[in-house]
């Protein structure tokens, strides 16, 4: 009797990249248009597949942010968020993504790559709210791009990663109030913000402001964790850091 030969399921794996900045104080997300099938003509977010040369996962989301939205890494913050490998979420075939979540300041108007017909900047709300369709189920992995930021916003040190070498408290606010969604005290977050030791540190040199008194400069400081950490209000509080508060 012959042994049967296994024959596995050929996996294809991409990379997907969900790329946030601020734009006029408000949180925007990158989103490419389909050049080719599946999906022509559809929104989606910058990806494609593992070059099958001995390329690295990291080097292709690298290589993906520069060939599909002509940005350099540069500044970018750059790290893995999920893998997502649902079958039928590709018509192609098996395709397992492993998705990337990318941070920069002030990031410029995107141009479309090679794989891609046009490249924008989209509000977050638009997607989170489906106003905006997107392909495959790349709204999820956005949906949980911008969730894991949020959430990393309040135990890290994150929220620089959205500014420029030197900031303002106040230009680091809006960069909470974008994010999560919400308006904060000033005189609240600058407390917590300063007691959050090693968070931001003093640059020594003031910003001119126009009608009032300079603005001190800060920039990253050595921690990546906060603590205490800077908890998102309500609604977007998760049930145990609320539990935690009232404790």
């Amino acid at each position: 009797m012959q042994d049967d030969v296994w024959s596995p399921t050929p996996v294809l794996l991409t990379v997907d990249l969900v790329i946030l900045t601020l734009r006029e104080n408000r949180l925007h997300v990158l989103l490419v248009e389909r050049g080719g099938d599946p999906f022509r003509g559809m929104l989606a977010l910058p990806g494609g597949f593992l070059n099958h040369d001995g390329e690295e996962i990291l080097d292709a989301a690298h290589r993906e942010l520069s060939e599909e939205t002509a940005l350099a890494a540069g500044w970018v913050h750059l790290e893995q968020l999920a893998v997502y490998g649902d079958s039928g979420r590709d018509p192609r075939g098996r395709v397992v993504s492993v998705a990337h979540l990318a941070i920069a300041p002030g990031l410029p108007d995107p141009v479309a790559g090679t794989d891609a017909a046009d490249a924008a900047w989209v509000p977050a709300e638009a997607v989170l709210s489906g106003e905006v369709e997107l392909a495959f189920d790349h709204r999820r992995i956005a949906a949980d791009g911008i969730e894991h930021a949020r959430t990393k916003l309040e135990f890290s040190a994150l929220a620089t990663a959205f500014c420029g070498e030197n900031f303002t408290i106040a230009e680091l606010q809006q960069v909470y109030e974008a994010v999560w969604g919400t308006e904060l005290d000033t005189r609240n977050f600058y407390r917590k913000v300063q007691a959050a030791k090693g968070f931001i540190v003093p640059v020594g040199t003031d910003r001119r402001t126009t009608g009032g008194r300079p603005a001190r400069l800060y920039r990253a400081g050595p921690k990546t964790v906060l603590f205490p950490p800077l908890i998102r209000p309500a609604p977007f509080a998760t049930e145990e850091n609320t539990r935690g508060e009232e404790e």
